[in-house]
Protein backbone atom coordinates (compact mmCIF):
# COMPACT_ATOMS: atom_id res chain seq x y z
CA UNK A 1 0.00 0.00 0.00
CA UNK A 2 1.45 3.35 -1.04
CA UNK A 3 1.68 5.63 1.99
CA UNK A 4 2.56 9.23 1.13
CA UNK A 5 3.39 11.85 3.75
CA UNK A 6 2.37 15.32 2.63
CA UNK A 7 3.93 18.21 4.52
CA UNK A 8 2.09 21.49 4.11
CA UNK A 9 4.33 24.57 4.09
CA UNK A 10 4.09 28.22 3.17
CA UNK A 11 5.89 31.43 4.03
CA UNK A 12 2.80 33.29 5.23
CA UNK A 13 2.34 33.24 9.00
CA UNK A 14 0.62 35.95 10.99
CA UNK A 15 2.55 35.41 14.21
CA UNK A 16 5.97 34.42 12.80
CA UNK A 17 6.36 35.18 9.08
CA UNK A 18 8.70 32.87 7.20
CA UNK A 19 8.87 30.46 10.13
CA UNK A 20 9.41 27.35 8.00
CA UNK A 21 12.76 28.66 6.76
CA UNK A 22 14.00 29.92 10.12
CA UNK A 23 17.34 28.51 11.25
CA UNK A 24 17.15 25.71 13.79
CA UNK A 25 20.58 24.48 14.85
CA UNK A 26 22.14 24.92 11.42
CA UNK A 27 19.22 23.73 9.30
CA UNK A 28 15.93 25.24 8.25
CA UNK A 29 12.80 24.25 10.12
CA UNK A 30 11.49 22.66 6.92
CA UNK A 31 14.67 20.61 6.55
CA UNK A 32 14.25 19.35 10.11
CA UNK A 33 10.67 18.28 9.39
CA UNK A 34 11.47 16.64 6.06
CA UNK A 35 14.47 14.72 7.37
CA UNK A 36 12.51 13.42 10.35
CA UNK A 37 9.51 12.34 8.27
CA UNK A 38 11.86 10.57 5.85
CA UNK A 39 12.91 8.34 8.74
CA UNK A 40 9.39 6.92 9.10
CA UNK A 41 9.63 3.24 8.19
CA UNK A 42 6.07 3.05 6.91
CA UNK A 43 6.15 6.07 4.59
CA UNK A 44 6.71 5.35 0.90
CA UNK A 45 7.28 8.93 -0.22
CA UNK A 46 7.42 12.48 1.15
CA UNK A 47 5.93 15.48 -0.65
CA UNK A 48 5.96 19.12 0.39
CA UNK A 49 2.71 20.86 -0.59
CA UNK A 50 3.09 24.62 -0.86
CA UNK A 51 1.15 27.36 -2.61
CA UNK A 52 1.54 28.74 -6.11
CA UNK A 53 2.05 32.24 -4.72
CA UNK A 54 5.35 33.95 -5.65
CA UNK A 55 6.19 34.34 -1.96
CA UNK A 56 6.49 30.56 -1.76
CA UNK A 57 9.05 30.28 -4.55
CA UNK A 58 11.67 30.07 -1.80
CA UNK A 59 10.01 26.94 -0.44
CA UNK A 60 10.25 25.34 -3.85
CA UNK A 61 13.95 26.27 -3.93
CA UNK A 62 14.43 24.70 -0.50
CA UNK A 63 12.72 21.50 -1.64
CA UNK A 64 15.03 21.33 -4.64
CA UNK A 65 18.02 21.77 -2.33
CA UNK A 66 16.73 18.95 -0.12
CA UNK A 67 15.91 16.70 -3.07
CA UNK A 68 12.28 16.57 -1.96
CA UNK A 69 9.31 16.42 -4.28
CA UNK A 70 7.13 19.54 -4.14
CA UNK A 71 3.60 20.29 -5.22
CA UNK A 72 2.14 23.77 -5.65
CA UNK A 73 -1.54 24.55 -5.35
CA UNK A 74 -4.08 26.85 -3.76
CA UNK A 75 -2.88 29.04 -0.91
CA UNK A 76 -6.19 29.18 0.97
CA UNK A 77 -7.88 25.95 -0.13
CA UNK A 78 -5.37 23.64 1.50
CA UNK A 79 -7.76 20.70 1.17
CA UNK A 80 -7.63 21.09 -2.60
CA UNK A 81 -3.84 21.36 -2.42
CA UNK A 82 -3.64 18.14 -0.40
CA UNK A 83 -6.01 16.26 -2.64
CA UNK A 84 -4.18 17.20 -5.83
CA UNK A 85 -0.78 16.50 -4.27
CA UNK A 86 -1.97 13.07 -3.12
CA UNK A 87 -3.51 12.37 -6.51
CA UNK A 88 -0.29 13.29 -8.32
CA UNK A 89 1.76 11.15 -5.93
CA UNK A 90 -0.49 8.12 -6.42
CA UNK A 91 -1.21 7.92 -2.70
CA UNK A 92 -3.46 5.19 -1.36
CA UNK A 93 -2.92 6.39 2.20
CA UNK A 94 -2.22 10.04 3.02
CA UNK A 95 -0.27 11.14 6.09
CA UNK A 96 -0.76 14.79 6.98
CA UNK A 97 2.14 16.59 8.65
CA UNK A 98 2.52 20.34 9.07
CA UNK A 99 5.83 22.13 8.61
CA UNK A 100 5.63 23.83 11.99
CA UNK A 101 6.55 20.58 13.78
CA UNK A 102 10.37 20.32 13.73
CA UNK A 103 10.27 17.74 16.53
CA UNK A 104 7.88 15.44 14.67
CA UNK A 105 8.95 11.95 15.70
CA UNK A 106 9.25 8.94 13.34
CA UNK A 107 8.40 6.55 16.17
CA UNK A 108 5.17 8.37 17.01
CA UNK A 109 4.17 8.87 13.38
CA UNK A 110 4.90 5.22 12.55
CA UNK A 111 2.79 4.13 15.51
CA UNK A 112 -0.15 6.12 14.17
CA UNK A 113 0.36 4.77 10.64
CA UNK A 114 0.77 1.20 11.89
CA UNK A 115 -2.49 1.30 13.84
CA UNK A 116 -4.19 2.74 10.77
CA UNK A 117 -2.89 -0.06 8.56
CA UNK A 118 -3.92 -2.74 11.04
CA UNK A 119 -7.37 -1.45 11.99
CA UNK A 120 -8.25 0.09 8.62
CA UNK A 121 -10.31 3.13 9.65
CA UNK A 122 -11.03 5.99 7.26
CA UNK A 123 -9.06 8.40 9.44
CA UNK A 124 -6.63 8.05 12.34
CA UNK A 125 -4.93 10.71 14.43
CA UNK A 126 -2.88 11.03 17.59
CA UNK A 127 -4.52 14.42 18.20
CA UNK A 128 -8.19 13.42 18.35
CA UNK A 129 -7.66 12.78 22.06
CA UNK A 130 -4.40 14.55 22.76
CA UNK A 131 -1.86 12.73 24.94
CA UNK A 132 1.33 13.59 23.05
CA UNK A 133 2.93 17.04 23.17
CA UNK A 134 1.56 19.46 20.59
CA UNK A 135 3.98 19.28 17.69
CA UNK A 136 3.95 15.50 17.19
CA UNK A 137 0.57 15.58 15.42
CA UNK A 138 0.13 12.91 12.76
CA UNK A 139 -3.07 12.38 10.78
CA UNK A 140 -3.59 9.39 8.49
CA UNK A 141 -6.46 8.88 6.05
CA UNK A 142 -7.43 6.87 3.03
CA UNK A 143 -7.27 8.63 -0.30
CA UNK A 144 -10.97 7.84 -0.66
CA UNK A 145 -11.78 9.70 2.57
CA UNK A 146 -9.67 12.66 1.47
CA UNK A 147 -11.45 12.67 -1.87
CA UNK A 148 -14.82 12.63 -0.15
CA UNK A 149 -13.84 15.63 1.99
CA UNK A 150 -12.50 17.40 -1.10
CA UNK A 151 -15.78 16.81 -2.90
CA UNK A 152 -18.21 17.68 -0.11
CA UNK A 153 -16.56 20.11 2.32
CA UNK A 154 -18.06 23.58 1.93
CA UNK A 155 -17.03 25.62 4.96
CA UNK A 156 -13.93 27.79 4.61
CA UNK A 157 -12.31 26.34 7.74
CA UNK A 158 -12.90 22.81 6.43
CA UNK A 159 -11.01 23.69 3.26
CA UNK A 160 -8.21 25.52 5.09
CA UNK A 161 -7.57 22.86 7.74
CA UNK A 162 -7.99 19.79 5.48
CA UNK A 163 -9.42 17.21 7.89
CA UNK A 164 -12.29 18.74 9.96
CA UNK A 165 -14.90 17.39 7.54
CA UNK A 166 -13.72 13.87 8.39
CA UNK A 167 -13.59 14.00 12.18
CA UNK A 168 -16.73 16.13 12.43
CA UNK A 169 -18.72 13.33 10.78
CA UNK A 170 -18.12 10.20 12.87
CA UNK A 171 -21.43 8.84 11.62
CA UNK A 172 -19.96 8.68 8.12
CA UNK A 173 -16.30 7.91 8.69
CA UNK A 174 -14.62 5.32 10.87
CA UNK A 175 -12.28 7.28 13.15
CA UNK A 176 -9.37 5.93 15.16
CA UNK A 177 -7.77 7.78 18.05
CA UNK A 178 -4.15 6.82 18.74
CA UNK A 179 -3.02 7.61 22.27
CA UNK A 180 0.23 7.34 24.18
CA UNK A 181 0.80 5.52 27.47
CA UNK A 182 0.91 8.77 29.44
CA UNK A 183 -0.58 12.23 29.07
CA UNK A 184 2.02 14.79 27.99
CA UNK A 185 -0.44 17.10 26.28
CA UNK A 186 0.60 20.00 28.51
CA UNK A 187 3.78 20.43 26.46
CA UNK A 188 3.94 22.72 23.44
CA UNK A 189 6.59 21.70 20.87
CA UNK A 190 5.16 23.35 17.77
CA UNK A 191 6.30 26.54 16.02
CA UNK A 192 3.99 29.52 15.66
CA UNK A 193 5.56 32.37 17.62
CA UNK A 194 8.98 33.81 18.49
CA UNK A 195 8.65 32.19 21.93
CA UNK A 196 8.14 28.79 20.30
CA UNK A 197 11.28 29.31 18.22
CA UNK A 198 13.23 30.26 21.33
CA UNK A 199 12.08 27.04 23.02
CA UNK A 200 12.93 24.84 20.03
CA UNK A 201 16.38 26.39 19.67
CA UNK A 202 17.03 25.81 23.37
CA UNK A 203 16.06 22.15 23.04
CA UNK A 204 18.21 21.57 19.97
CA UNK A 205 21.12 23.35 21.66
CA UNK A 206 20.96 20.77 24.44
CA UNK A 207 20.90 17.74 22.15
CA UNK A 208 24.03 15.83 21.18
CA UNK A 209 22.70 14.36 17.93
CA UNK A 210 20.23 16.65 16.18
CA UNK A 211 19.31 14.01 13.62
CA UNK A 212 18.41 11.31 16.13
CA UNK A 213 16.81 13.59 18.71
CA UNK A 214 13.71 11.64 19.73
CA UNK A 215 10.59 12.87 21.45
CA UNK A 216 11.68 10.93 24.54
CA UNK A 217 15.00 12.81 24.49
CA UNK A 218 13.09 16.10 24.38
CA UNK A 219 10.86 14.94 27.21
CA UNK A 220 13.96 14.18 29.31
CA UNK A 221 15.35 17.64 28.53
CA UNK A 222 12.21 19.53 29.57
CA UNK A 223 11.71 17.38 32.65
CA UNK A 224 15.32 18.01 33.66
CA UNK A 225 14.95 21.74 32.98
CA UNK A 226 11.27 22.56 33.53
CA UNK A 227 11.95 26.26 33.00
CA UNK A 228 12.33 25.55 29.27
CA UNK A 229 8.68 24.61 28.96
CA UNK A 230 7.77 27.93 30.56
CA UNK A 231 9.18 29.80 27.54
CA UNK A 232 6.02 29.20 25.51
CA UNK A 233 3.52 27.72 27.97
CA UNK A 234 1.48 30.94 27.87
CA UNK A 235 0.97 30.80 24.09
CA UNK A 236 -2.65 30.27 23.14
CA UNK A 237 -3.00 27.85 20.26
CA UNK A 238 -4.88 29.24 17.31
CA UNK A 239 -8.24 27.54 16.90
CA UNK A 240 -10.23 26.72 13.81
Amino acid sequence: MRVVAIIQARMGSTRLPGKVLKDLAGATVLERVVSRVRRCRLVSDVVVATSAEPADDVILNECQRLGTEAFRGSEQDVLDRYYRAAQQAGAEVVVRITSDCPLIDPEVSDKTIQKFLVERPDYASNALERTYPRGLDTEVMTFAALECAWTEARQAYQREHVTPFLYQHPERFKLLSVKGDHDYSQYRWTLDTPEDLEFLRAVYARSIDHQDLSWRDVLNIVQREPELAEMNRHIVQKTI
